[in-house]
């Protein structure tokens, strides 16, 4: 997305311009804080308090929002906020209980790419009825298409990113209710040396491959599925 941000004010095309800055004030101050928002209602109603205690159980921005996990979503695509501070020892089923509110976050993510798969494929038959196309309805179109595109995109990006299954990804909570405690303890010691092997690998493309390909399947079928309700153009 940077990219695109330095090529539309270099040419100063201006609706570009709007559809970047549109794209990224719905990621940043909608979908990223939802995220970790439905982290701390999941662990809220399962009876932990500790996010509620320390203002994350919000939808405010600047609350969950971090500077270099939004940097990481215009440069690659990906990225994170702030995490939720979780205490599962509140829990009473805890490994269940942590899986059920590490998922959360990935399903809220995943809601959103289907919410704005439907609003692209919408756009695309609304304005495929117009009979008179001007110039400005053209650009219109092409800004809607890029807000909507981009952030479903993303956000299925984002919910398959975190849902891969080594900490200290979402995923590695969720793998955590099916291994052994002695096991899935020992992995989280070195959750740190694995994010830094993660993001380094992101950072030079050697996980693009997999990604690409888990993303790609999703997004067609969901673009598959919410073109049916209109012919399935």
């Amino acid at each position: 997305m940077i990219k695109e941000l330095i090529t539309a004010v270099r040419e100063a095309n201006i609706y570009s311009l709007i559809a970047i800055l549109i794209t990224s004030a719905v990621l940043f101050l909608i979908c990223m804080p939802s995220h970790e928002f439905a982290h701390a209602y999941a662990a809220y109603k399962l009876g932990d308090n500790t996010a509620k205690y320390q203002g994350r159980l919000t939808l405010n921005p600047l609350k969950h929002l971090d500077i270099w996990g939004m940097l990481m979503i215009l440069v690659i695509g990906v990225g994170y906020a702030k995490p939720v501070p979780v205490n599962m020892l509140n829990f009473k089923n805890r490994k269940r209980d942590m899986a059920l509110v590490a998922f959360a976050g990935p399903m809220m993510n995943l809601l959103f790419g289907v919410v704005f798969v439907f609003l692209n494929v919408l756009t695309v038959f609304i304005f495929s009825k117009l009979n008179v196309f001007t110039e400005l309805s053209f650009n219109i179109f092409n800004i809607l298409i890029y807000i909507f595109s981009t952030i479903a995109n993303i956000s299925i990006s984002l919910a398959i990113f975190n849902l891969i299954p080594i900490p200290p990804f979402d995923g590695s909570r969720i793998l955590g209710y099916f291994l052994p405690d002695r096991i899935y303890y020992k992995i989280m010691q070195y959750e740190h040396i694995i994010f830094i092997v993660v993001l380094v690998a992101l950072w030079f493309g050697f996980l693009d491959g997999p990604l690409s390909i888990m993303i790609g399947k999703i997004t067609g079928a969901l673009y598959w599925l919410m073109s049916l309700p209109f012919g399935g153009f």
